[in-house]
């Protein structure tokens, strides 16, 4: 059941938000160079993936996995686990404490379970199909927003599309009288989204490990997500709006006039 997974996500996803914290506190003892700081992220990623992997595996030995850090162990039962041990490495690396762990659970083309634990802050945003969306076990809401200019909007940028693609939103945005939020952290800023912290999100291309809980998670919290086909985003990964249900549609209609077509995304 969606529930019973959901609950071991969220306990392995404390349990790898431990260990990952661990690391990130050892960077005050390092005195060498940025590379010492890279170096120890890397371990950190690997390690953390690593934990998560093994106890997927004693869990669930019959189940796919698909992380950042170790690619696709296509499973047997139909179910595959999706993780990105430490979503904002650029934060996580220079001591920024905005960074989390994701964990989402895929069965038949549908995310049927979401956590995004941020360990620094003690927060652990969770829903599984149909059964709502909660932080640190209370129920949470999508904005009530009904205009651009209510709230802040968050917009990520990444390495893999045209940098037209963010400055255009933010010029799209700023324009409509709205705010633009960025912390380095997809995952982080769609959990913001799905909790009314921000009113929406957007990024041209986002990995699956980093936005498949998200969308999950916004839409048990009733906001309105960007259709995806799910089973072609583990593989490709996915264009991403989401935003509460008053500002929704603006924000769709700004990605499509903002963003390279989904070809020269991917």
């Amino acid at each position: 059941m969606a529930s019973e997974r959901l609950e071991f996500a969220s306990d392995l996803a404390r349990k790898a938000g431990a260990l990952a914290l661990d690391y990130f506190r050892k960077l005050d003892t390092l005195t060498v160079t940025q590379k010492g700081h890279q170096d120890l992220v890397s371990e950190a990623d690997r390690n953390v993936e690593l934990l998560i992997r093994e106890e997927l595996a004693k869990a669930y030995p019959q189940d796919g996995i698909l992380g950042e850090e170790h690619g696709m162990e296509e499973g047997e039962s139909g179910y595959t686990w999706v993780t990105d041990p430490i979503d904002g490495t650029a934060n996580f690396v220079t001591g920024i404490p905005q960074w989390c762990v994701i964990i989402a659970c895929v069965h038949q083309g549908q995310v049927i379970a979401g956590v995004i634990h941020d360990p620094v802050a003690n927060e652990t945003f969770t829903a599984y199909a149909g059964g709502g969306a909660y932080l640190n076990g209370t129920p949470i809401k999508a904005s009530s927003s009904d205009s651009l200019s209510n709230g802040s909007v968050g917009v990520g940028f990444n390495g893999r599309s045209a940098v037209t693609d963010a400055v255009n939103v933010v010029g799209a945005l700023v324009s409509k009288g709205g705010i633009f939020f960025r912390n380095a952290s997809g995952g982080l800023m769609l959990a913001y989204a799905a909790s009314g912290r921000l009113i929406g999100y957007v990024e041209s291309h986002m990995n699956a490990w980093d936005c498949l809980a998200g969308m999950l998670i916004t839409q048990e919290a009733g906001g309105k997500v960007m259709d995806q086909d799910i089973s072609r985003s583990l593989y490709h990964g996915a264009r991403i709006v989401v935003g509460a249900p008053g500002v929704f549609d603006e924000l769709k209609e700004i990605a499509e006039s903002s963003f390279a077509p989904l070809e020269a995304a991917e």
